[in-house]
């Protein structure tokens, strides 16, 4: 049995490759290839709608007599999905795109159109320039204003990038810090002014504040009227008679504590009077030995 996968051949060593006969291709021939569509294209037909990008078993051939600078162009045949319809289409190297014959309607592209324009309007200008010279003397004025604006712009830029290029950070942030210090300042003063509006229409009159100096005073009058005056020593008298026992009045010191004692309410409990009923019995029981003693 011959090997399923060889990896050496067996050459002779009278073996030339150039001996061995080329199938001849016919002119115009055609090869059955995988692609997926160009382009977004309706179906004549049917109207079936082909999305770019979608995979088709295709059949190429090449265009006879068709070249665009030494290049092939290339056909291709493919049917649509939903009615076999053949679609054909070939390539566009001058584009660089492909372009439709049969079968089928390229949808609406905007860019297409749009590069398209473009290219017809600088065909159309450069037609004009090449025909008339003061209209080559004008576009070349226009540009060159237009470079020189867009110069102009470029230097403002980098002007201002090295503005801001050249501000600290460490003044860009204590500027911040008192622009905050600033607002909040302003914040605590507004809202003082709203309390102090508020407290005006509650009460009807604005709250003097309290000054430092008022109360100072307050407290000074208030010492004086506890602390009493130094007084002079009274005057004592001796006598050698009898001893006088009246009660001195003490001496006052020169430095008096006044000493404010709460007021107590003192209620005297009423004398318990002895019941009747107890007299009663006491005295009967004195008869009783009296009356024993007599007896005896």
């Amino acid at each position: 049995m011959s090997e399923r996968k060889v990896l050496n051949k067996y050459y002779p060593p009278d073996f030339d490759p150039s001996k061995i006969p080329r199938a001849k291709r016919a002119k115009n021939s055609q090869f059955s290839i995988r692609l997926m569509a160009p382009c977004n294209m309706r179906c004549k037909t049917c109207g079936e709608y082909i999305y770019k990008g979608k995979k088709f078993n295709a059949r190429k051939e090449d265009v006879m007599g068709e070249t665009y600078l030494g290049m092939q162009i290339y056909r291709f045949y493919i049917k649509c999905t939903k009615c076999l319809r053949e679609i054909t289409f070939k390539t566009d190297p001058a584009n660089g795109d492909y372009e439709l014959e049969h079968g089928a309607i390229r949808n609406f592209e905007s860019i297409r159109l749009a590069e398209k324009q473009a290219k017809e309007e600088a065909a159309k200008v450069a037609e004009e320039e090449a025909l008339n010279p003061m209209k080559l003397l004008e576009n070349r004025t226009r540009d060159s204003r237009q470079e020189m604006a867009a110069i102009e712009a470029l230097e403002d830029i980098k002007e201002l990038n090295a503005r801001h290029a050249a501000i600290e950070i460490e003044q860009m942030l204590n500027q911040k810090r008192v622009e905050d210090k600033q607002f909040a300042l302003l914040k605590k003063q507004l809202e003082e002014d709203e309390d102090e509006a508020e407290i005006r229409r509650v009460f009807g009159k604005s709250t003097m504040p309290i000054n430092d100096n008022d109360v100072e005073t307050e407290e000074i009058e208030e010492n004086t009227e506890e602390i009493l005056p130094l007084s002079t020593k009274p005057k004592t008298t001796v006598s050698f008679g009898q001893p006088n026992n009246a009660k001195r009045p003490a001496p006052k010191s020169s430095l008096a504590m006044v000493i404010k004692k709460k007021p107590t309410t003192t209620t005297s409990d009423p004398v318990s009077k002895p019941s009747a009923g107890l007299t009663s019995l006491l005295a009967s029981y004195d008869d009783d030995d009296d009356d024993d003693d007599d007896s005896s």
